[in-house]
């Protein structure tokens, strides 16, 4: 299988730019963030702090995860329920920030995550997949852009949605979960040794979805 893993910090386009090359190259498209998020939805639900490690952990006995792929786009069920607009939310992002620092929950999706990939040519993006996920990965990205287009990128995505949304909370949260998602103790976020980084600032996302593709064409030749 030709596995392509994609990292990076919140915000930085790697879903859209993931499920845009995944389309081209006719892959499948795995988005983990989205998995952490069903998890966090699934605390906030039950009223449970999502830095309550005990509780949380105790949850995961009760929920199930999936994902579906329709038409080419990725759905995420949460015991059968169809929460792929839900887990966009910003509360549902700062959530997956929380929980995914919790060493039982990433060992919950974990064994979903390299099951797909085992199975499929497949482009999977998240924190870890280059690092942990997916170490031998054909192909290691590590896509990120400056934290205030990432917030502004955000802004107009909500806002297209018709979510009021404060672009100053935005991107207070975007710095504070960089800060949580590259300091935790389990999984880091951080580029692999061998990734391909790409600073998408001033990139359209066109652009980026060409350049990736470039690189996987690349790959596939060697």
């Amino acid at each position: 299988m030709f596995n392509i893993a994609i990292d990076g910090p919140s915000g930085a386009g790697k879903s859209s730019a993931a499920k845009g090359a995944a389309k081209e190259l006719g892959f499948i498209y795995v988005d983990t963030g989205a998995m952490y998020r069903a998890v966090g939805v699934a605390a906030l639900r039950r009223n449970i702090d999502t830095k309550d490690i005990p509780n949380v952990t105790a949850m995961l006995g009760e929920i199930e995860i999936s994902l579906a792929f329709e038409d080419g786009e990725q759905k995420v069920y949460l015991n059968k329920e169809d929460v792929s607009k839900e887990i966009r939310l910003p509360e549902a992002s700062m959530a997956a920030s929380d929980v995914s620092a919790i060493p039982a929950v990433r060992a919950f999706l974990f064994d979903l995550q390299k099951s797909l990939a085992r199975n499929n040519d497949c482009i999977m993006d998240g924190r870890d997949i280059g690092t942990v996920v997916l170490p031998d990965a054909k192909l290691k990205l590590f896509l990120t852009a400056s934290a205030e287009e990432r917030a502004n990128r955000r802004y107009k995505e909500l806002i297209d949605r018709g979510t009021p949304v404060d672009y100053k909370t935005l991107l207070d949260e975007i710095v504070q979960r960089d800060y949580n998602d590259s300091h935790r103790a389990i999984a880091p976020l951080k580029p692999a040794d061998d990734a391909v980084v790409i600073d998408s600032t001033e990139m359209s996302l066109n652009e980026v979805i060409d350049f990736i593709v470039k690189l996987v064409r690349e790959n596939e030749d060697e």
